[in-house]
């Protein structure tokens, strides 16, 4: 479970890291730091132009002329072009035959050529010129001018009211069917990848556990943090730390918190290697053995992640594994439902380029699960106004089942393997 940038953090990552240089960062800096963890390659040229490929057979069996990529993890996951949105349009349309074009402002040519993976022509527009004109005098000089254009679902509206204005009866359909389809399933590059991410952040929240002082805030753990993963070569945007009662709202409290003897810690943090994702949370009592009610839950919780495990089976409906946790949780007394106490997210989201990526482990997703398909599995157990537990790993899916990026811990009393 990640929330992009933290809303309820008390410092920004950064700050509390340059803060904590001279505080608790100095005890970090000069404990033993865990071994230096190898990065695969980035994803090259010729990977991107084997999806390259993929996406034309995948456009023509869906009859798709062309797909409009905006800014984000699509455009780096086909050109390696790492940008943002804006106002001013930067695109990449690929058509269902020959190369890709990519359009951008003229003064941002330069930059856009920098990390251009695949061969392109870039298309250039000034201030004062439509952009979706590049594009349209691309369909047209292509003949694809009356065939359906894919988008993303992200896609801004702003993009498509603009191509039609240059092309009326252009047909918009979903880029779903190229898109979704070909990032849903990880090839071995990116597997190789995300393993990485995963082992540097678990081996981070293993680094920062004894570090954590009673009195410590939020940003004082995030910190820490993200100071471990720097070290790592990985970066972060930071991690959600939940002390105490706000452990129990599954994206915190923005009430002040502190480190008590006796309460839960909840850390849930994610880090990005070459692109992508590994999410992770833990939850452990600080200074104090466990009560019988946290020992119980933390417990339980660990066990809901087994079962989802066993219930991720290939060919079974996405959202039979939510059913299967939720079905023994109800069992337990929990719910029904989203009712608390009990779960009252997912099970899991899919995981890859972004933190959160289609398809999601919840009831009434029909997709099936196939090889190459990756997800957090996070059952979380919440009660409201006390604590609540979430251990969170990621696993992907094989041919002979599921299979751990980063292994549960076994305990509350070993809550970190």
């Amino acid at each position: 479970m990640h929330l992009g940038r933290r809303a309820f953090l008390s410092a920004s990552a950064a700050a509390a890291g340059a803060s904590l240089l001279g505080g608790f960062g100095a005890s970090f800096a000069a404990s033993a730091d865990p071994s230096p963890i190898k990065l695969p390659a980035p994803i090259g040229r010729a990977e991107r132009l084997a999806r390259l490929a993929g996406a034309r057979a995948l456009m023509k069996r869906h009859g798709i002329g062309a797909i409009l990529i905006e800014p984000g993890a699509s455009l780096d996951y086909y050109t390696g072009v790492q940008w943002w949105r804006s106002e001013r349009l930067t695109a990449v349309v690929i058509p269902a035959q020959g190369d890709p074009i990519i359009v951008t402002p003229f003064f941002e040519k330069p930059s856009v050529e920098e990390s251009l993976g695949i061969p392109a022509e870039v298309r250039v527009w000034q201030e004062h010129e439509e952009p979706l004109k590049l594009v349209a005098d691309f369909l047209s000089e292509r003949g694809l001018a009356g065939q359906p254009v894919g988008f993303e679902e992200t896609n801004r509206y702003f993009i498509l009211d603009r191509l039609r204005q240059q092309l009326p009866a252009v047909a918009i359909v979903s880029a779903n069917p190229v898109v979704r389809a070909m990032r849903m399933l990880k090839s071995p590059a990116e597997l190789a990848l995300m393993q990485a991410a995963a082992d540097i952040n678990v081996a981070a929240l293993r680094s920062i556990h004894p570090r954590i002082r009673e009195g410590m805030t939020p940003g004082d753990i995030d910190g820490l943090y993200v100071a471990a993963i720097t070290a790592q070569r990985a970066t972060t945007e930071g991690g959600l730390v939940l002390l105490g009662e706000a452990s129990a709202y599954p994206h915190g409290s923005g009430k002040p918190q502190h480190v008590r003897r006796g309460e839960v810690v909840l850390l849930d943090c994610v880090c990005e290697v070459h692109g992508y994702q590994a999410d992770n949370s833990r939850s452990f009592v600080f200074g104090a053995r466990p009560t019988p009610q946290q020992r119980k839950v933390w417990t339980q919780m660990r066990r809901g992640q087994e079962i989802a495990m066993a219930a991720a089976k290939v060919g079974a409906p996405a959202g039979s594994v939510d059913d299967a946790v939720r079905r023994t949780y109800e069992s337990w007394g929990y719910g029904p439902g989203y009712k608390l106490p009990g779960t009252s997210h997912r099970t899991g989201h899919g995981i890859g380029m972004e933190v959160h990526e289609p398809v999601n482990l919840v009831h009434g997703e029909t997709t099936p699960l196939a090889p190459g398909m990756c997800f957090s599995n996070e059952p979380g157990i919440y009660f409201p106004g006390k604590f609540g537990i979430r251990l969170e790993d990621c696993f992907h899916m094989t041919a002979a089942g599921p299979k751990w990026f980063t292994v549960p811990p076994p305990s509350i009393d070993n809550p970190f393997g």
